[in-house]
Order: structure tokens, then sequence, then C-alpha cells
């Protein structure tokens, strides 16, 4: 089996998009590969944000993940800091990467501009990120468009170290994901849903109770008209919902079409298909969040399962680059 790993900021809510359009591909890689989850604490440090607030979004992030439906028994799930490994590769591999590479960094640019005060941690973010995916061997890295210039400086780091100090690093492939539904905002269907937009009708948590996803689907915005069609440039409001109901109960969005002959009937159909693809991940969160303790007990474990696997590639690539090895190893 090929090794893939995957990350997710602690943001705590997980709406539909990240659901539909990674989430659930990750359920599936799981059964598919040798799987690696991390929740990216670590990675939340390099903005603005409240110390207790973030331990708790950590804990609710996992909480989802499992609730979602990954399996601690077939995959390892795992919080970043807990994996020491991930910030003493990181200091390796800031000393391979060069000050003009990551000043080049689209996102650096979008998120510091020209802030004096930005976070050193938002600018050398992508070395962190390069560590987390070389030190469990990671054939394959599903990313977005968003995050391919981070995963090329990764191969490109991988391949410096290997050449300048030996074969260290397995140097990954983007993994192309696979077509994911494409799941919009209710309220201004031309945008990717998401929490942070200013209206939260548009909005669906996968933990709503079943009354606000039936409230927020019947308020979706829609098109003028009254042609059931799907044409995402013409008619996004309708083409959104339809591409809802072909995610949550298969099939083609434009096959769909012709079986309404109204915007309130899709509507209708489209709520009921949502509120039962979403029962059970709010079934499991709600016998997950009565047992923290049990939650935190999958994180020790999924940590020390990870630090196994993470601890062989910090030795290796400590050893290489010349430093002077304790007695039993770096990684002890």
């Amino acid at each position: 089996m090929s090794r893939v790993l995957s990350g997710v900021q602690p943001s705590g809510d997980v709406h539909l998009g990240n659901y539909l359009g990674a989430f659930r591909t990750w359920v599936s890689d799981q059964h598919r590969h040798e799987a690696f989850f991390c929740v990216v604490d670590l990675h939340a440090l390099a903005q603005e944000h409240d110390p207790a607030l973030l331990a708790s979004r950590t804990l609710e992030t996992a909480t989802n993940l499992m609730a979602v439906g990954l399996d601690p028994s077939v995959c390892t799930l795992f919080v970043q800091s807990h994996v020491p490994e991930h910030p003493r590769l990181t200091w390796l591999l800031e000393c391979t990467a060069t000050f003009g590479e990551l000043r080049r960094m689209t996102q650096f640019k979008e998120k510091g501009g020209e802030n004096e005060s930005v976070r050193a941690g938002l600018f050398t973010y992508p070395v962190l990120q390069a560590a987390d995916i070389l030190l469990y061997d990671a054939q394959r890295v599903p990313v977005g468009e968003d995050q391919r210039q981070h995963l090329e400086l990764t191969r490109t780091l991988a391949i410096r170290f290997n050449h300048h100090y030996g074969e260290t690093f397995v140097v990954p492939e983007l993994a192309v994901p696979e077509v994911a539904a494409r799941v919009m905002d209710l309220q201004e269907p031309a945008r990717k849903m998401s929490k942070s937009l200013s209206s939260p009708l548009g909005t669906i948590g996968v933990l709503d109770p079943p009354e606000d996803i039936d409230h927020k689907v019947r308020r979706a915005v829609t098109d003028a008209g009254t042609a059931v069609v799907y044409e995402p440039l013409t008619k996004p409001g309708v083409s959104n919902l339809l591409e809802l109901l072909a995610a949550a109960n298969g099939g083609d969005p434009k096959e769909l079409a012709p079986g309404y002959t109204s915007y309130s009937q899709l509507k209708r159909d489209v709520s009921e298909a949502l509120v039962e693809l979403l029962r059970p991940v709010r079934e499991r969160h709600l016998e997950l969040a009565a047992d923290p303790g049990h939650v935190e007990a999958v994180l020790a474990n999924g940590a020390a399962k990870a630090s196994a696997v993470a601890g062989a590639t910090l030795d290796r690539a400590m050893r290489a680059i010349g430093l002077l090895a304790p007695r039993g190893g770096f990684s002890v």
C-alpha cells in the first residue's frame, strides 16, 4: 500500500463543503492506503489566536474527524504538536530552504503583505508543512490548488537534501484529488461554502440539527425563471442545489434536473437528502462528545504510532546532515 498524509487546521467546526470536498475522500483513502491524518495545531500558531480556544478546537476537530468516519483502527489520527519530530525536522529543512524560495510563496504574500509585524512562523509555514509530509515517507499527498506551490517546495527540499547529504527522503508526488462535490454558498452561489462568509444561512454545518438544515436549504438563493436546469454559469443557485442532491444521493446533476418542475420540490428533496446524509455524523459525534477521554486516548495512541515512523525518518535525516548521534539515536 502507498502511504498518504493529509492535515487540517483546528478550526473546530466542519461544514458541508469540508465534508463533501475533502473528508469523505479521507474516509475512502484510509481503506486504500496506509493513511496518516493530522490536526496541524502548530500551523495555527502562525497567526493571532486564543490559546484556550485553540486547545478546545483541536480536540473538537479530532472528534469531528472521527464522527465523519475516520477509524483509528484503520488509519493513524494524531495531533501535530504531540509528535515532537515535526519542529525538529523543520529546523533541518529551514537550513535547506532559501530566503528567496519562501519569499515567493503566494500565501505568505497574500496574508503577510508588507506588514513588518507579521509573524516569522507565517513566513516559514511551508517548511513546517514540508516536514509534516517528509517525516512519514508519504508518496501521495492530496492537495488543493491553493497548496500546490507548497508541495512543490516540499519536493524541491527533499531532492536538494538528498543530493547534498545522500538519499534520505521519499520525494512525494502530488495527488490530484478525485473529483469532489462542488459545494457553493447557499446565499452566494458564486462563492465556495465557507464559515468565514458573512451570512450564516449560506453554510451548513455537519452537526446542524435537521430543522436548521431544512431552514437554510429552503432559504437558499435560486435564479430568475422557474426552470430547473443544470447550468452553473447562468443558473448557479439551482445548479448548486442539484450538485448537493447528487453528492448526497449519488447521480449526475444534469440527469437529476429533468425530474423537477419547481424550485420548492427540489429544495425539499435536497433538505431531506442532506439530513439523512449527515444523520450518522451527528449521532456519532454525540457518542464521542460524551466521552472526550476516549478521543484523547485515540490521539495519544495515534501520536505514538506516528512518532515511531517520524522518529526513524528524523534519525536518518540528522545523521545524514552530520549531527553527532547520542547513544540510542536522535529519536530517543
